[in-house]
């Protein structure tokens, strides 16, 4: 592959994170994605791939087009990611997060691991293949999408009920967040390929009681009743669940580091993995964990009503059980209301197109062995799923042994090392070849 796309990937990917598209979840406080989407269109124009940009409110754009393949009668594939990003505290950084600095080897901004760096191998494959005159082996529908930090549903969600004919004839999608190395031994590399991701359950409790004088003794207090029911749900520990693609993953990472695998007691091999471990722990069970609390207005005045938030992430199957379980644990005088809902998925760890990212991986790197994996947040694939599509997260980055790469997403000093966005960018030069 020519190294112009290596070199450009670096330069596509300092522009879009010197691009604030910071989301609040709320429109009226987000910078918006519009900014950004008119840079992607303007690199997919430039070699004449002729890109549509849609605003679902004003200001969160969304960009698409689609590269036509060699074999048209093959369903067609999405090649995805998003333009939005978390907010970041400058003051808490040691660069600014929006300024795309190079240092000792890395790129560093917000935006970096998530997903700014997919965005520019993106654009950096296919605008190689459109100077030299590639055609994809099938149809490409590519789609910078809005919103995806905060649930997608004036990005990815919004595009598949109000333009799914970009997506017709879409087989199977490919995006954030996997393709990353998981170092075993200097001649071995775990390379984790998202086949599942958790569903999101984001709930609303509410007590009511009998508003009252802070000095009276008072038996029927909303905050105190509230304040029981977060503490049992927050204390709570749901039972382990091994799904197929978790169950799969242990024993590959198992037999890996050369020790034997309990499915009674999984965490003894988790303990092994390192700081990958977070996200892997997090799938061996449904998690609630409260995240926000709201009562009152005056210290001396007892409140009728006082909401918490809590965030629910669930296993594909376990979601009537999930929902059921905080309910019961909430308790009668609590009322529990689901504010958003996302479907769990998972897909098989089979056929073509995994093949072609293994050998994609191993092509760059002999030590690799792709396996599959589950993701503990969500991704813009639960949108796409709905339209009956195969999705897989498929990002790839070789990274230093010592990196703790969980702890930058949406963290402090995001950063990607630039010898892995260009490793990135020869392994989905050639696995888009073969796919």
């Amino acid at each position: 592959m020519s190294s112009d796309a290596e070199t450009e990937v670096v330069d596509l990917a300092r522009d879009l994170i010197r691009i604030d598209t910071t989301n609040t979840g709320e429109t009226a406080t987000s910078a918006g994605e519009r900014a950004a989407a008119e840079y992607v269109a303007g690199k997919l124009d430039e070699v004449g791939i002729a890109a549509e940009i849609y605003e679902s409110e004003p200001g969160r754009a969304t960009v698409v087009a689609r590269l036509e393949g060699a074999n048209r009668d093959r369903g067609g594939l999405v090649l995805h990611g998003h333009l939005d990003v978390v907010p970041a505290n400058a003051d808490d950084w040691a660069v600014d997060p929006f300024s795309g600095e190079l240092r000792d080897g890395y790129l560093w901004g917000r935006g970096a691991v998530d997903m700014k760096d997919m965005d520019a191998m993106i654009l950096a494959v296919v605008r190689r293949w459109a100077r030299a005159g590639i055609k994809p082996p099938r149809d490409i529908t590519l789609a910078f999408f809005a919103d995806e930090e905060a649930g997608s549903t004036h990005g990815a969600h919004w595009m598949v009920d109000h333009h799914p004919e970009w997506f017709e004839g879409c087989t199977e999608a490919v995006s954030e967040v996997g393709g990353f190395s998981l170092s075993v031994t200097d001649d071995l590399r775990l390379y984790l390929v998202e086949t599942a991701e958790k569903g999101i359950e984001w709930l609303k409790l509410t007590a009511t009681g009998k508003a009252g004088h802070g000095s009276f003794t008072h038996e029927d207090n909303a905050i105190t009743t509230l304040s029981e029911a977060v503490s049992r749900i927050g204390r709570h520990r749901f039972p382990i669940v091994l799904t197929d693609s978790v169950r799969r993953f242990l024993e590959e990472a198992s037999d890996a580091l050369g020790i034997e695998l309990n499915p009674d007691e999984p965490e003894q091999v988790i303990a092994k993995l390192g700081p990958i471990a977070r996200i892997i722990g997090a799938t061996l069970r449904n998690t609630a964990n409260p995240t926000m609390l709201d009562a009152g207005y005056k210290v001396n005045v007892i409140p009728g009503s006082a909401t918490a938030a809590i965030d629910g992430r669930v296993l594909p199957g376990q979601e009537q059980e999930f929902l059921q379980t905080i309910r019961e644990l909430a308790g009668p005088d609590v009322k529990v209301e689901p504010t958003m809902e996302q479907i769990p998925l998972e897909t098989t760890f089979d056929g073509d197109l995994v093949d072609a990212m293994a050998d994609a991986l191993r092509h760059e790197d002999p030590g690799a062995r792709a396996v599959p994996y589950m993701l503990s947040g969500g991704t813009d694939g639960k949108a796409l799923s709905r339209l009956g599509i195969r999705c897989f997260g498929f990002a790839p980055l070789r990274l230093p042994a010592d990196l703790d790469f969980a702890s930058l997403f949406h963290g402090v000093d995001e950063r990607v090392p630039v010898d892995g966005l260009q490793f990135g960018v020869r392994v989905l030069d050639r696995f888009l070849s073969r796919s």
